[in-house]
């Protein structure tokens, strides 16, 4: 499939909507009418480009994110879950458990355990490489 520069500057218009708006409920229509492309060429288009679908991005945009927050603790699993798009904690749940392999709250609490291990043992999470070249084995 040949791209034209146009159409290509139009998905990647698209990509960054989805990036900017990713937190809030968006469609299919909402990213294609963003592109000025049809919802099926846009699809087709889009996961030509990205090799994904423009679904399984913004899954994975919302996911990524709602990892960053979780590690935080700053908000709960709920408050999470609204503040990357999702509008249901069971939906969330059970798509952050297939793409990252925890539940929210598990990965939450294995998050804040790296945290105190590493405030314990620091140089546990130091690469060895640099413990030795800036002689910190002491």
């Amino acid at each position: 499939m040949r791209i034209t520069c146009e159409l290509y500057r139009r998905i990647i218009d698209a990509k960054l909507y989805i990036d900017g708006n990713f937190d809030t409920p968006i469609t299919l229509d909402d990213i294609s009418r963003s592109a000025c492309l049809s919802r099926f060429h846009f699809h087709r288009l889009f996961t030509h480009v990205y090799k994904v679908t423009p679904h399984q991005y913004l899954t994975q945009k919302r996911i990524s994110k709602a990892r960053v927050l979780l590690e935080q603790e700053a908000l709960s699993v709920t408050e999470v879950c609204n503040s990357v798009g999702f509008e249901s904690i069971g939906s969330f749940s059970a798509l952050f458990k297939k793409e990252i392999g925890f539940p929210p709250q598990y990965y939450r609490n294995m998050a804040w355990l790296k945290q105190q291990q590493a405030k314990e043992q620091p140089k546990k999470f130091i690469p060895h490489c640099f413990i030795e070249s800036y002689g910190l084995e002491q």
